[in-house]
């Protein structure tokens, strides 16, 4: 069945020119039918083609297609993949973090791809004008739907899915590898007998060997690494001396680059010669084409790394020269397994384990394990792939288990029911108990419930939404009256940015604290329970003391202060190199939740308080000193410009515009940078205060009313103004700036010789710095 035949329209779409077997037995669901689809077919065997069968049909009627990519990593590259549909003239969008976003190009995108966490979110703000694309589509893909028993992952596409399909109702094609229940993935999306395809392991293009290998556990895991690595060459050594290749998968970046000079170093000693030695062309070929030179020289040896840190262009060269034949032995971390099709003759899991910034070391997931093991077998190339997990002895039989039974998908709804019950309640979708059972029958927590209803305490379910109502009402996000319920403008909050609920309780706390400063903000964030699992190696634990000497960090435990050593470190743009390794994931975390706490603060707190969480946020994703972080709100200034300009005492935006484009050439700046960051400077609020006739003193026991006028020479915006008195806090308020606002200060003869009146205007949505003025009143 040649795809031209199928689709005339859309056969330059796809990058074959025949379906195999799989999938011609998938057409007649996919395009001759309307229903939903769930496909469980082995790893390897073409799912692909399913997807885009799927959302073909979608694009030929004039439909919007969504496919969720199980991984951030993976959504770039289904972009990339996808220029065959941008050449035919459909547009491909990737919908990715808050900042980044282009409701515009979303509202018009004919295939929009996303995480489950990112249509999680979009579907909680669906109507706002921002994400109102989100109810517009017509067909869902469902890449690796047995995501579903991911830890922590699966509850949020259980959640998203559900969610979706009240919205608007799209068609949901959802994919995944062999699982046992199938059956009841079908149930959940309302899938035929005629749309329920299971495609078994006869369909697999090459038979798979699968097995485990142990090995015996030491007292140092870095001489563990290598017992596994010498372990996986030895599993690999036949098939590279029969010019077959070997695919190993380890569990981090570092250690794929790690693994690859080793292997090469240990293929040497075993006089095993690999590679496309001799190939003066290829030479010369790596040489220009490869930007990372480890890679390069490696590649030489037909010894390759893979990971998501490389760019574009050289995981595209390796992914190539593998299938080639000139790549034998490829070291890679799981996102290849999830992503690129890309099989080979032997499969090694070096790494049942790995470590998480945000988790500590934790087991592979069971989906992982088998999706990677998939990957065994090239087409038309082996009749036979093999397979292997090498793995402490201790956790052999475990493994064997599942290569032996499969893994039944579970949902995981139940280890956050309350955090997603509350996002339900506070949009509005939920509005009493009836409603709470009616949402949790569109799940597949339901469904699975219904197969194993002891497993999942059903005949207890009621009570179970009684408790997590109970907890909700009990910790402040829901409100109760009779049987309708409310979400409180803290449960609404939670929902919006996305928090966990400790996380959202333990902010609420901060909001309550008097004189706010930023130890107090830095806490709140190193503190939530997103970085509970967070763990401080020995190695580390000197550079977390060297960055909070003289600190009072006594209730925070080792990760918590791990947290807050790379945070007050970024802030400052001098990370310890042995804090690097985690640091990126966790600044990326802290911004969000430093976003979340500025919100929180802007409506439980004051501006003022938002305002300095603004700056915080500023400082760590910039790196710069708390004087020039209003630069920062300049577009087109980042670190590096802001530094420039504040070693010239240029560190406010108002600086800059005195300054004028002369100045910031003067320093350093070319002219049209210049012109560009001036430009930048006028679309800022800028504040001038007029104090007016304000008196030098005042007589003991008499009082006056003054006026003070707050006047905005730049953009309108969000502000607080705040008047205080030697230090006491006398009027505060919220407004938004456009050209003038006038503030009452008394001024009153107290028993003080003088009074000092200090008028104080923050912007919580902008890093800059709070203009503060002072008068003095002496007191005759």
């Amino acid at each position: 069945m040649e795809v031209a035949e199928v689709l005339p329209d859309f056969a330059d779409a796809f990058a074959f020119e025949s379906f195999n077997r799989m999938q011609r037995e998938a057409v007649p669901a996919l395009l001759e039918r309307e229903e939903n689809v769930v496909a469980s077919a082995p790893t390897a065997s073409g799912k692909t083609a399913l997807a885009e069968l799927a959302i073909c049909k979608a694009l030929a009627d004039d439909g919007t297609a969504l496919f969720i990519a199980p991984l951030r990593a993976l959504t770039n590259e289904k972009e990339a993949d996808w220029d065959r549909f941008e050449a035919l003239g459909y547009s491909v969008y990737v919908v990715t973090g808050e900042r980044d976003l282009n409701p515009r190009r979303a509202r018009h995108a004919d295939i929009l791809v996303m995480t489950p966490e990112k249509l999680d979110s979009a579907t909680r703000k669906h109507d706002s004008r921002r994400y109102d694309f989100v109810t517009d589509v017509d067909v869902c893909v469902i890449d690796e739907v047995h995501l579903l028993d991911a830890d922590r992952r699966g509850s949020v596409l259980e959640v998203a899915i559900s969610r979706l399909r009240r919205l608007c109702d799209p068609r949901i094609v959802a994919l995944s590898a062999t699982m046992p229940n199938v059956d009841d993935v079908a149930a959940w999306l309302d899938a035929s007998a005629e749309t329920t395809l299971e495609f078994g392991d006869e369909y697999r293009p090459v038979d798979l060997n699968a097995g485990v290998k142990t090995y015996t556990h030491g007292e140092n895991s870095f001489a563990d690494k290598y017992r596994r690595l010498y372990r996986a060459l030895d599993l690999a050594e036949p098939h590279l001396r029969e010019d077959g290749q070997a695919l190993v998968f380890v569990a981090s970046r570092q250690d794929t680059v790690q693994a690859a000079k080793k292997a090469r170093d240990e293929l040497a000693e075993r006089d095993l010669r690999i590679g496309p030695r001799g190939d003066y062309d290829f030479h010369t070929e790596t040489k220009d084409a490869l930007e990372n030179e480890t890679l390069r020289n490696s590649v030489l040896d037909g010894v390759a790394f893979h990971h998501a840190g490389l760019s574009k262009n050289d995981k595209d060269h390796v992914e190539e020269w593998f299938k080639q034949g000139k790549i034998e032995l490829l070291f890679s971390t799981s996102t290849l397994a999830w992503g690129v099709n890309l099989p080979a003759r032997c499969v090694v899991i070096r790494d049942t384990k790995y470590h998480d910034p945000l988790e500590g070391e934790v087991d592979m997931s069971p989906l992982d394990v088998l999706q990677m093991l998939g990957r065994a077998g090239r087409p038309g190339y082996d009749d036979v792939g093999y397979g292997w997990v090498v793995c402490d002895t201790r956790d052999a039989d475990r493994y064997r288990r599942l290569l032996r039974d499969g893994k039944e998908i579970e949902s995981r709804l139940a280890e956050s029911l309350d955090t997603h019950l509350n996002a339900e309640i506070a949009m509005g979708t939920i509005t009493d108990l009836e409603d709470v059972m009616d949402w949790l029958e569109t799940t597949f927590y339901y469904v699975r419930g219904q197969s194993r209803p002891e497993a999942y305490d059903f005949p207890n379910l009621r009570g179970k939404v009684r408790d997590c109502l109970e907890r909700l009402v009990e910790e402040g996000f829901v409100e109760m009256d009779g049987l309708s319920i409310e979400a409180t403008p803290l449960g609404v909050l939670t929902s919006k940015y996305y928090l966990r609920l400790e996380t959202a309780a333990g902010f609420a706390r901060c909001c309550e604290r008097e004189d706010l400063e930023e130890g107090d903000v830095l806490e709140a964030v190193a503190t939530a329970v997103e970085f509970d699992s967070v763990s401080a190696r020995q190695a580390e634990r000197d550079a977390i003391n060297a960055v909070l000497v003289g600190q009072e960090t006594g209730d925070l435990d080792a990760g918590e202060r791990k947290v807050l050593a790379i945070l007050r470190g970024a802030a400052s743009g001098t990370t310890p190199a042995d804090l690097r390794s985690d640091a990126w994931v966790i600044r990326q975390n802290a911004l969000r939740l430093l976003s979340a706490l500025r919100a929180f603060l802007e409506r439980f707190s004051s501006p003022h308080d938002a305002n300095l969480a603004r700056r915080l946020e500023a400082r760590i994703e910039n790196g710069v000193a708390d004087d020039a972080v209003g630069l920062t709100a300049i577009d087109g200034v980042a670190a590096g410009r802001a530094s420039k300009l504040a070693k010239e005492g240029l560190t406010t935006p108002g600086d800059v515009l005195e300054a004028g484009v002369s100045g910031l050439i003067d320093a350093g700046l070319s002219e049209g940078v210049a012109e560009q960051v001036s430009e930048g400077a006028q679309s800022l609020p800028a504040v001038e205060l007029e104090w007016g006739a304000f008196p030098d003193s005042v007589a003991s026991g008499e009082s006056d009313v003054h006026e003070v006028t707050i006047r905005n020479v730049g953009e309108p915006a969000q502000a607080g103004i705040r008047v205080t008195v030697n230090d006491v806090e006398m009027t505060a308020t919220s407004t938004y700036l456009r050209e003038s606002e006038t503030v009452p200060v008394g001024v009153f003869g107290a028993d003080e010789n003088e009074l000092a009146f200090t008028v104080s205007v923050a912007f919580p949505n902008e890093p800059l710095v709070p203009l503060e003025e002072t008068r003095v009143v002496t007191v005759e």
